[in-house]
């Protein structure tokens, strides 16, 4: 295994178990900002104790993904300094942007609102959790920012082999953020109405402080079911937007290998990825056009149709992803995401009911349904962030196909040895007579008084660097010159420890 693919799996297992506290830092911060507003309007305690309890489970899950975001900002200068140096003036501004901005203000009044209780009023204390929230979504604005710079680069020009913006508006206008921010934090708002329904599901089977879990499900079910349902009206633009910017990736998720007007969905296909065709598909047609255009009819572009526009374009390469990673990335996210509707609508139905939510059976399966946010957010960014068919460049790289230096090569093969360096047998007489020619032509006698004065500095351990300019001038020789040195100084010898 190369060096390349090891820091690829590094960061990508990194990356992934970052991504498991990000969307519940955003999803948790607005739900206990919530519950704290209902607290201070009501003024009743268990909306105080509620803010508490779920604070303290947002505090531990904030923590540690501030600690496994410091690992990645390491890894993007260890794994991938050449990406950070080509690309360093523009991916680095909005991170330094989220950074300065966003998470100061959101760590600053979490710590205000940790220690704020009973010192400030109930109205800025409210404020404080606001701002962290609002924080919270803004930090993840920016380094969405940044990520969609990658996925539809703008805003930039390369000069002397490196990228620099040039329109910030651009950079921060990407088309592609916006569709890609409010999926991700609707994502996140998603998971954290699924982890407190969870939680409080278990302790209401359990009939522990069953009114205090009781409204704790009636605020996440109605804040789940609106979250989830924008998720998949976001996620519907987006992958229109995908269409158009990156047609591959979807053509790879729908395991597409020609192209088709109207183009069918895949509901279910076994490919052959090595010959770019199927084993056994089950396809719905039309369906495909109308998700991309809303339409019946749209060209969707093929595998097989991207990948000779590509050759033509980019030259010789393979630039296909993982199809089979990206297929089914793409259903267990897509899967995930209508379970989740399903069940958060079936939380919302005793409240619309007005009936106890412990006297309906399917309570029994939400601590369960916490994993389905995770399992739509981990296979979601692996869709996003999967490009390349890596598994064709790791077998190219070990087997000496694809050569890179220091990676999976370290001495280059010389094609035919290099004949050996002669020197001009007559140099050593020219040189000799370029000093000889030197010497006639020069004041000598100026020469001799200037090395004599460098002498004297010598002696007196004074700057010897204006005799020694001026010696030059005069056309006095290297040798001459250190011969003062060592007739003052003398030679330096290592020192003999007996």
């Amino acid at each position: 295994m190369s060096v390349l693919t090891l820091s690829q799996w590094q960061f990508a297992i990194t990356s992934v178990y970052h991504f498991f506290f990000v969307p519940l830092t955003l999803g948790l911060s607005v739900l206990v900002a919530v519950m704290e507003t209902l607290y201070v309007r009501s003024g009743e305690e268990i909306y105080k104790r509620m803010t508490k309890f779920w604070g303290k489970l947002f505090l531990i899950n904030f923590a540690m993904g501030v600690v496994t975001g410091i690992v990645m900002e390491f890894q993007f200068g260890m794994n991938w300094a050449q990406y950070s140096r080509f690309v360093g003036d523009v991916f680095g501004a909005p991170l330094a942007i989220e950074a300065l901005l966003a998470f100061f203000l959101e760590s600053v009044f979490l710590g205000v609102w940790i220690f704020g209780w009973e010192k400030l009023s109930r109205g800025v204390h409210l404020m404080t959790i606001w701002l962290v929230a609002i924080g919270s979504n803004l930090s993840a604005l920016w380094i969405l920012i940044a990520n969609s710079f990658m996925q539809h680069p703008v805003g930039y020009a390369i000069e002397n082999g490196r990228a620099v913006m040039n329109d910030f508006g651009a950079l921060v206008f990407n088309p592609y953020v916006w569709t890609q921010f409010p999926h991700t934090v609707l994502s996140g708002f998603t998971t954290g109405a699924f982890f407190v329904l969870g939680i409080s599901a278990y302790h209401l089977i359990r009939r522990r402080d069953t009114d205090f879990f009781r409204r704790s499900f009636v605020i996440a079910s109605i804040f789940g079911t609106l979250s989830i349902f924008l998720v998949i009206l976001v996620g519907h633009s987006q992958a229109q937007r995908m269409i158009i910017d990156q047609p591959m990736k979807m053509a790879a998720a729908e395991a597409l290998w020609e192209s088709e007007n109207p183009a069918s969905f895949s509901l279910f296909t076994v490919g052959n990825e090595a010959e770019l065709k199927d084993r056994w598909s089950i396809r719905i047609p039309y369906l495909l056009s109308i998700m991309a255009y809303n339409r019946p009819t749209g060209e969707v572009k093929g595998i097989r149709n991207l990948q000779a526009e590509y050759e033509q374009q980019y030259g010789p390469g393979y630039y296909a992803p993982s199809i089979f990673t990206m297929y089914w990335t793409f259903r267990i996210m897509v899967g995930a995401g209508f379970l989740m509707m399903l069940l958060a609508f079936l939380a919302l139905y005793p409240t619309l009911r007005n009936r106890p939510i412990s006297k309906f059976s399917y309570i029994k399966f939400f601590p369960l349904a916490i994993a389905l946010p995770y399992l739509a957010n981990s296979t979601g960014w692996l869709f996003t962030e999967m490009r390349k068919a890596l598994n064709k460049r790791r077998t190219d790289q070990e087997s000496g196909k694809e050569k890179i230096i220091g990676i999976n090569c370290y001495v280059m093969e010389e094609e035919k040895p290099l004949p050996p360096f002669r020197t001009n047998p007559r140099a050593a007489e020219i040189e000799k007579q370029r000093l000889r020619d030197l010497r006639s032509e020069r004041d000598n006698g100026k020469v001799k008084k200037l090395l004599d004065q460098l002498r004297r500095t010598c002696e007196a351990r004074e700057n010897v660097l204006p005799v020694v300019s001026e010696l030059t001038a005069a056309g006095a020789t290297l040798g001459e010159i250190t011969s003062v040195y060592r007739e003052v100084w003398g030679i330096w010898q290592l020192p003999f420890v007996a």
